[in-house]
């Protein structure tokens, strides 16, 4: 007789992300009942993860600092569809990933040891308005004013391998700045649809900009009347992305 064996659970992670991004474009409503029963049954799903079902183990050695050899963020491949692609980054201590973007896309961010900070941002559809745009210090180019984008600090907050996933979509929390805290971390990522230039998900990155001509909450980084302002920019300088092996089971759909 065939040997009953179990699916690991993150297989079963791979195949509910499959049944609930299959179809995204028309799941991408925020009222399609079928997909938010589906993504219901992923976030369960993801909440139950821990780094030992990945043979992941947090780093031993205390410093786990960047180096010019040392990447301070590392990413191990799971697997990827069409549909969606899963993996595991690794921040060392004191390590950030920058404000950036997911154009149409839905995300799952899980993790798996350490502690992370997450800020999420909305973008309004409003484009600036050149009358009232406020001014910076130091002043914009005019060039840099096509890449000036009005936004919202949507929430904020700690994570830990205890807590729940931070989930993304396309309209809401869709930009986020990753830092680790307090030493070392690792989070599962799943983005649905994967990025691809070619398609017109490509990954921008952003600076939050401090207007001098408003009032601005330090805590928040948004003007009185609600808003932050963010100009894209070039993929950080210090910031980079090596890939290290994945020792987990294997998942695929």
């Amino acid at each position: 007789m065939p040997l009953d064996i179990k699916p690991s659970l993150i297989q079963k992670i791979a195949t509910q992300a499959y049944a609930t991004f299959k179809h995204f474009g028309a799941a991408a409503i925020a009222d399609n009942n079928v997909f938010l029963d589906n993504q219901a049954k992923l976030t369960t799903l993801v909440t139950e993860i821990r780094a030992a079902d990945l043979k992941i183990t947090p780093p031993k050695s205390k410093s786990s600092m960047p180096s010019m050899h040392n990447p301070p963020v590392t990413y191990m491949h799971i697997c990827e569809t069409d549909s969606f692609s899963m993996g595991v980054f690794l921040l060392k201590r004191g390590a950030s990933i920058p404000l950036h973007d997911h154009p149409g896309m839905n995300g799952v961010l899980k993790v798996l040891y350490g502690k992370v900070n997450i800020r999420c941002f909305d973008k309004l559809d409003k484009p600036p308005d050149t009358e009232s745009e406020p001014v910076f210090d130091p002043p914009l180019m005019p060039f840099q004013k096509d890449a000036l984008r009005r936004s919202v600090l949507k929430t904020t907050g700690e994570y830990t391998e205890d807590s729940g996933p931070c989930i993304l979509s396309p309209v809401n929390d869709n930009l986020h700045q990753i830092d680790a805290v307090e030493g070392p971390a690792a989070f599962l990522d799943i983005l649905a649809p994967p990025y691809d230039p070619d398609d017109g998900r490509d990954c921008h990155y952003f600076k939050v900009l401090q207007p001098v001509s408003k009032s601005v909450d330090r805590n928040t980084e948004q003007t009185v009347d609600g808003e932050t302002w963010l100009l894209e920019v070039p993929q950080p300088a210090d910031f980079w992305c090596g890939g290290e092996p994945y020792p987990g089971p294997e998942a695929s759909v």
